[in-house]
């Protein structure tokens, strides 16, 4: 078989194994088969880069080059529906369809409101196009790159279907709560911020510049909402039945109801049920079926008039307020949490819940043993609402107040008056040490993969460590010390499964001295730097030192780089100990200043100019391309505007792209242009 054959078989047959797993959530092959086959057509894909697609199963997993999000026209206005809390206002919507097509019979299609993002997804000839969120109804973002590596949507649908050559399918992308929680668990490690649920996780995620944290985190879709011409039916129930023949991702737990008391039914089914989801959910979305008694009913300015989502009541419970704590995150931002009397709520007992900040706790006005009012945000999160005024004492206890002081190191709280967060100033607190240290070796930074907060807590507590340059230092006589008996003398050592875990520690902290520059920068954990931004400024400037001269103006020039995050860098370069660190981390062979081959890569051809890449490239993949734009100053962006400076297009450049860059006198370059342009043979 030609290698090109096989790059196609492959890509047929992955497409079908993520459908079985994350579709039909039943796999017909194991993991390690199906890595054998995603390596094999990468290898294939590599060396034929003449067959690259956008659609490719390859292309699931992300890119970590900056995505800019453009704003497009919906073809179709993405309506938001109107919300009722109650079943009259459900019953008075029933009675509204009734009159408004005059007593013909009707159905209604009762389906999960799914709590997450929507997203709107375009397919012509079965291929995935564009996916653009809901905005303001009227345009939104192009999220197109990032949408690409959720699994469960699909890139290229079976041949031979009766699904039009151009259709749009709406739905919900959402986070499952098993996601949530382990990236939750991860931020917290890091000392990070915590997603208050799971929807703000997966819109944060699903707008992340980096696709490739997109596919880290697992995302998933349910498709609710089939548009276009030449769609199969006439009814939404049936469109969506066909829709999920065509292996998109549709609920299960869909019903037509034909009377109010059915639709009550539903509700109160799923009131409980919904707790036993792996995804949150806040309510019913009922739908006349009928596509044709919809165009009937037709539209208000705001939502349509045959549809209405029904939000579920929060559940609430009360318990007692025990006490609240105070936690010290990585970046000396203090957190409190309440401490209470252990209660069951939607499933999960909850004994534990964050305050998040001084502002939240003095608008509660909590006290030492008031019974407090407890809702999981998201059916996930455990917050205070507020005080059980029913069950409210006359002798309240002590009232509970944001602290002066570090619970850790005694430090004197400080807040800046534009943020909601109060932090330790001290650096040398203990957390922020600890901190600080998990964050320098975790897998995005330095990837130390063989070192672990417990190992670094024990060698804190040891006095073997105190900063991340510290690290550096160990040996395997520190770590292994030879026992000695009660006069001093060495005794015969035998350890040696010990001497090979921490040969193993060395090995990997000898490893990270080849890490990047710009993911140096990132593991030092400066406040508001995160990966894009160090990304940036390493690029920008080059070494550790040419950013430590940059002055606040040249580092705001740096796209990307606002006030807050400059002042920042100007704070932490402007520590003593932080100047130290740097020296100390350089002198031990850290990369602090982008590598000879990376610097002759870079210029300033492409300064201010944003490219749109289209088509199939000959000499180099997209990726090269994007990489290539980047190291020249440009910017990649996704699609065409009255801003883009040119269009880099191979061939079988997209025939809506080609027309729109005409009708705007966009340049189009070639391939062999843009590498003369920039200097590459």
């Amino acid at each position: 078989m030609k290698e090109q054959d096989e790059i196609l078989q492959l890509r047929e047959e992955l497409h079908q194994h993520n459908h079985n797993y994350y579709v039909l959530n039943a796999p017909t092959i194991g993991d390690q088969q199906f890595d054998e086959m995603m390596h094999r057509l990468q290898e294939l894909e590599e060396r034929h880069p003449e067959m690259y697609d956008a659609n490719s199963p390859s292309q699931r997993v992300g890119s970590d080059l900056n995505n800019e999000f453009q704003t497009v026209q919906h073809k179709r206005p993405m309506l938001s529906l109107s919300n009722t809390y109650n079943q009259q206002e459900v019953s008075e919507f029933y009675q509204r369809v009734k009159e408004g097509l005059q007593g013909e019979p009707f159905q209604v299609c009762c389906e999960m409101k799914f709590d997450g993002l929507s997203i709107s997804l375009h397919y012509e000839k079965g291929r995935l196009v564009r996916a653009v969120t809901r905005g303001d109804g009227v345009q939104g973002d192009d999220v197109t790159e990032n949408v690409r590596t959720i699994r469960s949507i699909p890139l290229v649908l079976p041949a031979g279907l009766d699904y039009p050559d151009e259709f749009e399918i709406r739905g919900e992308v959402l986070m499952p709560f098993s996601s949530f929680e382990q990236l939750n668990k991860e931020r917290e490690s890091r000392g990070e911020a915590l997603f208050a649920n799971p929807r703000n996780a997966a819109s944060g995620t699903l707008k992340s510049k980096d696709s490739r944290v997109v596919a880290e985190r697992k995302l998933d879709a349910f498709l609710y909402y089939l548009l276009g011409d030449g769609i199969p039916a006439q009814s939404h129930y049936d469109n969506l039945q066909a829709a999920k023949r065509w292996g998109f991702k549709v609920s299960d737990n869909m019903c037509l109801a034909h009377n109010e008391q059915e639709i009550f039914d539903y509700i109160n089914l799923w009131n409980e049920k919904r707790h036993q989801l792996p995804y949150a959910t806040d309510g019913i979305v009922l739908k006349v079926n009928s596509l044709a008694q919809q165009r009937s009913l037709g539209l208000t300015a705001k939502s349509p008039r045959w549809a209405i989502a029904y939000k579920f009541q929060a559940e609430q419970v009360s318990t007692i307020l025990r006490e609240v704590t105070f936690q010290v995150g990585r970046t000396g931002v203090v957190t409190p949490v309440a401490n209470m009397d252990p209660v069951l709520l939607a499933g999960t007992v909850v004994k534990r819940a964050t305050l998040h900040n001084a502002d939240v706790l003095e608008a509660l006005d909590l006290h030492i043993g008031d019974y407090v009012l407890v809702e999981k945000g998201g059916e996930i999160i455990p917050k205070i609402v507020g005080v059980d005024e029913e069950r409210l004492s006359e002798t309240r206890g002590e009232k509970v107040r944001f602290i002066d002081r570090c619970p850790e190191c005694g430090a004197e709280l400080k807040r800046n008056e534009e943020e909601a967060a109060t932090y330790c100033p001290n650096d040398e607190c203990r957390p922020q040490l600890l901190g600080r240290i998990e964050h320098f070796i975790s897998r995005k930074a330095m990837n130390i993969t063989s070192l672990g907060p417990e190992t670094v807590d024990k060698y804190f507590s040891e006095g073997l460590i105190r900063d991340v340059a510290d690290l550096y230092d160990l040996t395997l006589d520190k770590l292994c010390p030879p026992p000695l008996d009660l006069f001093g003398n060495p005794l015969p050592d035998t350890g040696k499964q010990e001497h090979l875990q921490q040969r193993n520690v060395l090995a990997g902290i000898a490893e990270s001295k080849n890490v990047p520059f710009e993911r140096v920068l990132f593991a030092l954990g400066i406040r508001f730097v995160g990966e894009i931004a160090a990304k940036a400024l390493a690029r920008n400037f080059r070494s550790i030192h040419a950013l430590q001269d940059a002055t606040l103006e040249q580092m705001l020039e740096v796209n990307g780089i606002g006030l807050v995050i400059a002042q920042s860098v100007k704070q932490w370069f402007a520590d003593e100990h932080n100047q130290r660190v740097v020296s100390r981390l350089e002198a031990c062979g850290v990369q602090m200043e982008l590598s000879d081959e990376e610097m002759s890569q870079q210029s300033d051809r492409l300064a201010g100019q944003s490219v749109v890449i289209s088509g199939v490239f000959v000499h180099h993949s997209r990726d090269e391309y994007k990489a290539m734009i980047e190291q020249h100053g440009g910017k990649n962006v996704g699609s065409i505007s009255a801003k883009t400076s040119f269009v880099l297009a191979g061939s079988n450049m997209g025939p809506a792209k080609l027309e729109k860059a005409q009708k705007l006198g966009i340049r189009i370059m070639s391939e062999d242009e843009f590498l003369s342009f920039v200097g590459v043979n």
